[in-house]
């Protein structure tokens, strides 16, 4: 079901520039994409500190959770080669995903820039926007290595996407299916829409989690729908 807008959000006609998220944004949460994803994470960790697969989780785990991505955790702590685990983690079987020439026909109906702000790889999402038919009405890839390898919600990869493209961001909007990510968009003045999805990789959205939801303009579990709803 698509969720109204609130009736105190900020309109959306002076939208210049869409910020949309990857993983479990424009494709569902649903999909057996990122558990591969997750596998691949986990089996690098296993090998590279020779752990069994239940440690290896739980650390991988923990450097989510202390360091807003494994890779940051794992650069930091055991001085991991970005790249090599990005190339690892990423080759997986993209096929699993389905063109989506509803989201392709409502992006081109969208007026404005669209781009793409994700914590993984180029390479990845091209993958992912070849898979689903949508990759021409991007107009950039903005990924972690742009970031210098620092993740979202950390500001510096925003400071750094509009600054790139010279996005104005009190006429911009983010997408994105974690919605703490949608924190520092909204104190640079950009609109923000949460995917919010109960069967999210992240697992239940705990109710303290949800407690302050100031940086939220808008929630849907519909991207299509709610896209449509403004087109």
């Amino acid at each position: 079901m698509c969720s109204a807008p609130s009736p105190l959000a900020p309109p959306l006609g002076s939208v210049q520039t869409w910020v949309f998220d990857l993983d479990n944004t424009l494709y569902p949460a649903s999909s057996s994409l990122f558990p591969q994803i997750d596998q691949r994470m986990r089996r690098f960790i296993a090998e590279l500190l020779d752990l069994d697969d239940i440690a290896a989780y739980a650390l991988q785990k923990r450097y989510y959770r202390e360091y807003g991505t494994t890779l940051c955790g794992l650069m930091q702590v055991n001085g991991v080669d970005p790249d090599r685990f990005l190339s690892y983690v990423h080759d997986i079987d993209h096929d699993v995903l389905v063109p989506d020439p509803r989201l392709g026909a409502v992006l081109e109906r969208l007026p404005g820039r669209k781009l793409i702000f994700t914590n993984g790889s180029e390479r990845h999402a091209e993958a992912v926007l070849g898979r689903l038919g949508i990759a021409h009405w991007f107009e950039a890839v903005f990924d972690i290595r742009a970031a210098d390898y620092i993740p979202k919600p950390q500001p510096h990869g925003y400071q750094r996407l509009v600054e790139r493209f010279a996005v104005d961001p009190t006429r911009a909007l983010m997408v994105e299916d974690i919605h703490r990510n949608l924190r520092p968009a909204a104190g640079m003045g950009m609109r923000t829409l949460w995917i919010r999805e109960n069967d999210h990789p992240d697992g239940p959205i705990p109710p303290q989690d949800v407690s302050d939801l100031s940086h939220v303009d808008y929630v849907t579990d519909d991207l299509v729908s709610w896209l449509e709803a403004v087109a």
